[in-house]
């Protein structure tokens, strides 16, 4: 399964050419989040305080994390899609929510 994990839907692509075949907004950034990060308004927020942040938000999305995990122990492939913001994976929510699906798993073992 292609995720597309970002609370915004990436501009200018039309329906007919999504490359992802489910849109889970509530694992990406909140909106406050996402505005802290690219600094609207103020000045941005660094990867430490995003970091806490983000692990702080998804603790009240357990159920969808532990979803997934299931999914992957059920043999199923998961690739995590975000929008072109995202420079660097390793600076991305992705990798967070990674650790959290993977961390998930080792409990349903």
């Amino acid at each position: 399964m292609r995720l597309l994990v970002t609370r915004y839907r990436p501009r200018g692509i039309p329906k007919a050419e999504e490359t992802w075949d489910e849109w889970w907004p509530e694992l990406g950034p909140s909106k406050d989040l996402h505005a802290a990060v690219y600094g609207k308004g103020r000045m941005p927020i660094g990867w430490d305080a995003y970091r806490a942040r983000y692990l702080a938000e998804m603790k009240a999305q357990k159920e969808r994390i532990k979803e997934l995990a299931q999914r992957l122990k059920n043999g199923e492939t998961l690739t995590l899609l975000c929008s072109s913001a995202c420079l660097r994976e390793s600076r991305c929510h992705r990798s967070l929510l990674k650790v959290l699906i993977e961390e998930e798993m080792k409990k349903l073992s």
